[in-house]
């Protein structure tokens, strides 16, 4: 099959043996892949990663040896794959568990390739209403889910999305839904618009100029900190208030240099946060609490991935599509 292998740099090559699935897997033939900056990340030496890349997808279930039920059905899949037995798994905690592999990331071939492997109680079936360019969301959006899964943000609560890249966008919708006070700030007027189209508070301001308070009505109750840069953290801080909850988004290779003796003066809540629950977001999507369209940028065909990431790596890129 094709498949786009990463080894210190992406090869696209047309031999890579197509993936068969163990007891409890599906061979799934993907019809669109999402480039996520997670990717991008990747080929820069995050997770040390070697394999073929790609977590974002639909895809059609091909073979699923004991759950033949699930055979011709349109699919998005859960990235982590737990071993389902352990003592993590059994608290409730599969995203977690020590012995699991994710897809495009650690121990388990991805997306960007004509077939890809997952078990099958990993799998969610694609509602027929909902277009492929659409569905393929599904992921970051379930990642923009879990803000909320983790944190009780009320109306009354003022809140501040940092970072106007694809997930920050999507974070910024999700978060609208509960009335919240909300405010974006971001470095890229065009980004920014389709937030404010949507009725969303969204504010301009260029790479390296930290944002005052004073400047958007005062110190937030939660700060969700979405840039992708190391910086990122010391304006977060600046804008949240004692005693509020800065949840980290990004994820990118390097340290962050972060005062936390301040953070335990203020008795700050740091939580991280990463995958999130697929159904919810598959509904959001569905019934169209959730604009997805406005981000997508560019849709390529396979056979020209390469020339798909090189764009996705471009300043202010937003989603960049991949058809098979």
């Amino acid at each position: 099959m094709r498949a786009l292998v990463l080894d210190q740099d992406w090869r696209f090559v047309e031999d890579y043996p197509v993936p068969d699935p163990p007891s409890g897997e599906a061979r799934i033939r993907v019809r669109v892949a999402g480039i996520c900056n997670t990717d991008l990340e990747l080929a820069r030496g995050y997770l040390h990663f070697c394999g073929v890349a790609g977590h974002e997808f639909v895809g059609v279930v091909e073979y699923a040896p004991g759950a033949e039920a699930w055979e011709g059905r349109r699919v998005v899949g859960d990235i982590n794959a737990a071993c389902g037995v352990c003592t993590t798994c059994r608290a409730g905690r599969p995203t977690h568990c020590p012995h699991r592999t994710t897809l495009g990331m650690d121990g388990r071939d991805g997306a960007f390739a004509d077939y890809l492997t997952l078990p099958v109680r990993n799998l969610y079936a694609v509602p027929d209403a909902l277009p492929d360019e659409v569905a393929v969301f599904t992921e970051p959006l379930a990642a923009a889910c879990e803000i909320l899964e983790q944190v009780h943000v009320r109306p009354t609560d003022r809140v501040i999305v940092l970072g106007d890249g694809k997930l920050g966008l999507l974070c910024a919708q999700v978060l609208a839904l509960t009335g919240c006070d909300l405010t974006v700030i971001g470095r890229h007027a065009d980004k920014l618009d389709i937030l404010a189209r949507l009725g969303i508070v969204a504010l301009h301001t260029p790479r390296g100029v930290m944002v005052e308070a004073a400047e958007i009505g005062g110190m937030a109750d939660v700060v969700v900190e979405a840039t992708g840069h190391p910086d990122g953290f010391a304006m977060a801080r600046q804008l949240l208030r004692p005693r509020g909850t800065l949840v980290l988004k990004s994820t990118y290779h390097g340290a962050v240099k972060a005062d936390f003796s301040r953070a335990v003066v203020d008795e700050i809540q740091l939580v991280g946060s990463r995958c999130g629950p697929f159904a919810p977001a598959l509904r959001l999507l569905e019934r169209g609490l959730v604009n997805v369209r406005p981000l997508i940028q560019a849709n390529y065909p396979f056979a020209e991935i390469l020339t798909a990431l090189h764009r996705a790596e471009l300043p202010g890129a937003l989603k960049v599509l991949v058809t098979m």
